[in-house]
């Protein structure tokens, strides 16, 4: 209604064919770096932009438009940088005679959004679901794929569905409850306690991160029954034969719709029960990430459940034991198709875990290794790629340089400059008029919130804001300061434009505020979107005129590749948004 109120006020359209002005629908603190970028589809001549307010009166500007060449569908990009504004209120920037959308600039923009996350979170749950008041998947599971226990059932009911789909893999949720852990230690002021331990309404007098990352650890430990069973995996893509809710449980595994689902057991060699193999070399990768978010649950469960935290420190060392005899990678398992998460890298899980481990014990082993780990990889290696394989090298950013500085603040400068590394390598990409440097692979907003959140770690250790404008530019470019206009977050910022038709089926059927929160793929290659299997759009493209360059995005029920909501990244976003919700 402000910004109707706004444009009419100043007799000034909100778009043209030609022009469009990209905004952070979030809003802007006071103090932070403010710039919009204008995408315009046609060769246009733009030198200076003006912002006015609700009454029309002009509070900025004129001020130089810089002009900052072609991107994707933009023929031309132009930067509109009004940091200097600091002044609290609701703007209209307004260039070459149209208007932007709503302008907010308010030290609240982000207050409550990281708590707006975990409504995806908790849709998400595997055994008691909030949505249903009901427990879904109620049969997990039996065990596939082992020399001498193949089908004994093994309690593994819990934790989180993946994505839009049913599947559960230790790989992202590991990675997921430690980034709420992070956030909760880190940010806890930016978390409220509105839900129960069950996700219902109704404080107890725990975070409700902090819930949420329990529910997390205790699927973990079930995944982790004895140290000779280490698990990855809980169903696989034969779920994707029924377009069904996950309170009827329909897939069939060969045990009957409704019955059992199958779990994976890490087994340190190539793994598929049908063509298609994944490239598994060992058990680190999996074992690392258990190793962390065991870790970090018992520091932050120490005082709450003294009795969990000492279950969390005890398999987490076995864990990391486990870890350390067999090196190498577990893949996640390909089904009928040949997808899987194609993850190569090792050290930084196990480097993550034993800088989780020297800070809970403190013992030199631990300290030790996580020195030899880091200096193994220093950068992650996406880092000024154009491309890699899907997950290819995860978690995208290496949380376990940032850990291990806060354990051993005197490896601290060390550490900083492998993350320095990394982020000069997206910045040398990223001279195009967003300041974006990623590859535009599938779950590239994943890679957007993991570069923002590097840059954040970096400049927490250094005071060093050199990647300042590149940390923001990923931000803004999750809100709506992208080529479509579009905030990658349903549902958030409430008055913003957000995705309507995501890619699931809970969407489908129940709406989609059932999905608020989630964090969707994100833009992806066109060479990749046209390849992929079963993919096709359901409706009419309405973002049509900015699908014409090099990466596409479809707010569309049937795009997978960009519109689908994704668990892990929006726990990373989380952690984010925590650092600046938590701002006063």
């Amino acid at each position: 209604m402000v910004a109707l109120l706004l444009a009419g006020l100043a007799g000034i359209p909100s778009s043209s064919d030609s022009v469009h002005i990209r905004i952070n629908q979030m809003g802007y603190r006071p103090d932070a770096r403010k710039v919009a970028v204008v995408c315009a589809l046609q060769p246009v001549r733009l030198t200076v932009f003006t912002i006015i307010d609700a009454q029309g009166r002009r509070r900025f500007g004129p001020a130089p438009a810089r002009g900052s060449g072609a991107f994707g569908p933009c023929v031309e990009t132009y930067r509109l940088d009004f940091s200097a504004l600091r002044r609290e209120g609701d703007y209209l920037i307004v260039a070459n005679g149209v208007a932007s959308p709503l302008v907010q600039i308010a030290s609240s923009a982000y207050r409550g959004a990281a708590d707006t996350l975990l409504y995806y979170m908790r849709q998400q749950r595997s055994g008691f679901n909030p949505v249903f008041r009901d427990s879904v998947h109620k049969n997990d599971a039996r065990l596939v794929d082992h020399p001498t226990r193949a089908e004994e059932f093994i309690p593994v009911s819990g934790g989180w569905a993946d994505a839009a789909d049913y599947l559960q893999y230790v790989t992202t949720s590991a990675n997921a409850t430690f980034l709420l852990l992070q956030a909760a230690r880190d940010h806890g002021r930016a978390f409220a306690d509105l839900f129960d331990a069950r996700g219902l309404p109704g404080p107890n007098q725990v975070a409700d991160v902090l819930d949420e990352a329990r529910h997390g650890l205790e699927w973990l430990l079930r995944m982790f029954p004895e140290d000779s069973l280490l698990l990855n995996q809980l169903g696989d893509d034969r779920d994707h034969s029924f377009w069904d809710l996950p309170v009827n449980d329909s897939s069939d595994y060969g045990w009957g719709r409704g019955s059992f689902r199958p779990v994976y057991p890490c087994t340190g060699k190539p793994q598929g029960l049908f063509t298609s193999k994944n490239r598994s070399t060992g058990l680190a990768s999996t074992a690392g990430k258990y190793a962390a978010a065991f870790a970090l649950g018992a520091a932050q469960f120490q005082t709450l459940d003294p009795d969990f935290a000492r279950r969390l420190r005890a398999r987490a060392i076995a864990a990391f034991d486990t870890g350390e005899r067999h090196p190498g990678v577990c893949q996640t398992a390909p089904g009928r198709a040949p997808y899987f998460y194609e993850e190569e890298n090792w050290a930084d899980d196990m480097e993550l875990g034993a800088a989780a481990l020297y800070a809970l014990t403190r013992e030199p082993r631990f300290l030790q290794a996580a020195q030899k780990y880091a200096a193994q990889e220093p950068v992650t290696p996406w880092m000024g790629r154009d491309t890699a394989r899907h997950y290819e090298f995860f978690p995208w950013h290496n949380n376990g340089h940032y850990e291990l500085s806060r354990a051993a603040p005197h490896l601290r400068p060390a550490l900083a400059a492998y993350y320095r590394r990394g982020l000069e390598a997206v910045a040398a990409r990223a001279g195009n008029g967003f300041r974006v440097g990623i590859p535009f692979i599938w779950c590239s907003n994943n890679l957007m919130a993991s570069f923002a959140t590097q840059a954040v770690l970096y400049r927490r250790m250094t005071g060093d804001d050199a990647f300042l404008e590149l940390e923001t530019a990923a931000l803004d470019w999750l809100f709506g300061t992208n080529p479509w206009g579009m905030s990658m977050v349903i549902g958030l910022p409430s008055r913003g434009r957000t995705p309507r038709h995501p890619h699931s089926v809970m969407a489908d059927r129940l709406g989609v505020a059932t999905q608020l929160g989630g964090l969707v793929d994100g833009p992806v290659y066109r060479s990749i979107f046209q390849n992929l299997r079963g993919i096709r759009l359901l409706d009419d493209d309405e973002y049509a005129p900015f699908n014409t360059g090099f990466i596409v995005y479809h707010d569309d029920l049937g795009d997978y590749s960009t519109n689908e909501p994704i668990m892990d990244g929006t726990a990373n976003l989380a952690y984010l948004l925590g650092a600046l919700g938590a701002m006063r």
